[in-house]
Parts: C-alpha cells; structure tokens; sequence
C-alpha cells in the first residue's frame, strides 16, 4: 500500500500536511506529535521584516470554527533561518515555509533569501493586503495573481505554491491565473471574511472588527472549491479548510486534492494531523485502495 503523493517533483511520505498559521514552526507541537510521520509541515507566514500582528483581541470562537485576526505576526526572516529552520531539518518529513507580504518586493525578498536554504517548498500567502494597490488581497484580481507569481517564480529556486484567498467571485479565474503566472501548485482554501459581534458589550468581538474563518464550517466551501480549481488546472492542489478526520482529507483528495493541510482541527486537537494519516492508511486497506493517486480527483 502505497501512501506516497508527489507535489511538483517533491516526494512526501503521505498527503498529510500542516496548515500555515496553526502549527507554528513545528516546535511547540512537537511533543504532541511525532513530525517524522508528516508529509509536509507548513511553517506560520514568514515576512523580510518583524511583523506586530494586529491590536487584541484578535482570536474569538464561533459556530463550528473560529475567527482570527492576528494579522500575520512573525520575527522575521532572520529569526526563522536562524532559530525554526535548523529545528525543523532534524525531522525525516518535508518542509513547507509560508511566505507574506505587503508588497512585491517584500515576498521576492523572502524567496530570494530561501534560494539557498533547505527548504523543499515555498507557499506563497497572496491573502495579505497589496498596500500600493489601497489594500485589496494581491489574491483578490486575477491580473495581480499571475503578475505576482511570474515575479516570485523570477527569484525561486523551490517549486512555488500560490495559495488562494476564497473571498472571490471564481476560484477558478485565480487558480489558473497562478496557473498561467507559473505557479508549480496551489493550496486553497485561506480563511474565508467573517464578522462577530458581542452583543453584551455592544461591539465587535475582534479589534480588527472582521477575521478570517476557519475550522469545520467553512469545509463544503472548500471542498467544492478545491473540486472547481482542480477541474480548472493542471498543476496539483492542496485541499484544506475545516479538514478534523480522516474522512474529511479524503473528501478533499476524491474533489481533486493531491495532499491536505489540516489546520484549525490542531488547536482543539492536538494529534489530528497523525490521526488524519493513520485514518487515510487504514480507508486504503479497507477499501483495497493499492495507492492514494487513485483516490485523486475519482469524483467527476
């Protein structure tokens, strides 16, 4: 049985990812789960600068998932090649580091410093807010995607994941402009917009008034997402959003999903990521299943 799946050349052991944002660096998790039996472990973003996040509150429970807006706080690109990257390299799984920023420059400069790190992946957050262009997500404008990838593919020595903001009109628009921009694979789906209001104190429950949602509400969204963008490229996708039990990646994997990143599920549940994995096994011998690429993209 073979849980092998290939994403842009890079071998991982299993589909089974970490999402960016809920895991850390891997650090902090390591005591809970054992990194070796990972596929991939996706780092939080990583800017060219330190990064102060947003003013709390900027966490706040919801139905079925969370809101969050921390707004991409993080020490830095010295900071992590320095002090995460040499902890994440004693581990046998793959390494994924998330990259943000707030301009152009700002990513081409974090990909550029990677070029000589080992590092097997780049997944490019295009969710953040272009600021030369008044704040809409460089994820938001088909035009912007494809031109902000061809630029970060210009200083990238790594395969190059976009990853997509689901706050648009057509997925499908943006994924094969990352496509055309040549994206080497995409993730999806970021944290969709949400609200919450506290109606004791009579104001919004987050300081940045709106947050990104996630966690298992958000999970039909993005697996009829990940089925559109699928059928839309070539290249291969990472499903995510909402993913808890093995039962939920395979949904991801049947849409059209190569690999899965589980996310949210990691704050309530510490060792759903090797679950997921020990879940996906165990479906494959019960179901005769000899290789996970069968189960890829098997629902039309």
């Amino acid at each position: 049985m073979n849980t092998k799946v290939r994403i842009a050349g890079v071998e991982l052991k299993n589909p089974v990812m970490t999402a960016s944002g809920t895991f850390g660096s891997g650090a902090e998790y390591s005591e809970f789960v054992d990194l070796n039996r990972l596929g991939a472990v996706v780092t939080k973003g990583v800017s060219n600068v330190p990064w102060a996040g947003n003013p709390t509150p900027r966490i706040a429970e919801t139905y079925g998932g969370m809101l969050n807006a921390i707004g991409l706080q993080n020490p830095g690109i010295d900071v992590f090649i320095k002090r995460d990257l040499p902890f994440l390299k004693q581990y046998d799984t793959k390494v994924v580091v998330n990259v943000c920023g707030k301009t152009t420059e700002d990513y081409c400069e974090v990909v550029e410093r990677l070029s000589e790190e080992e590092v097997d992946l780049l997944e490019i957050n295009i969710s953040c807010p272009n600021v030369k262009e008044g704040g809409i997500a460089f994820g938001q404008d088909a035009r912007a995607v494809e031109a902000i990838t061809k630029e970060i593919k210009r200083y990238a020595k790594q395969p190059v994941i976009m990853k997509l903001s689901p706050n648009v009109t057509s997925i499908s628009d943006m994924a094969k402009a990352a496509q055309a921009g040549g994206a080497d694979a995409l993730s999806l789906i970021n944290t969709l917009t949400g609200m919450k209001i506290d109606i004791e104190k009579r104001t919004f429950a987050l300081a940045n008034k709106t947050g990104g949602l996630s966690g298992p509400a958000v999970k039909p969204i993005a697996v009829r997402m990940v089925y559109e963008a699928a059928n839309a490229v070539t290249i291969p996708i990472i499903g995510m959003g909402g993913i808890v039990t093995a039962e939920d990646a395979i949904e991801f994997i049947m849409a059209g999903a190569a690999a899965v990143s589980v996310g949210t599920a990691n704050f309530f549940h510490p060792t759903a990521t090797v679950e997921v994995a020990d879940g996906i096994e165990q479906y494959m011998r019960r179901h005769g299943v000899e290789e996970v690429g069968e189960l890829i993209g098997c629902v039309k």
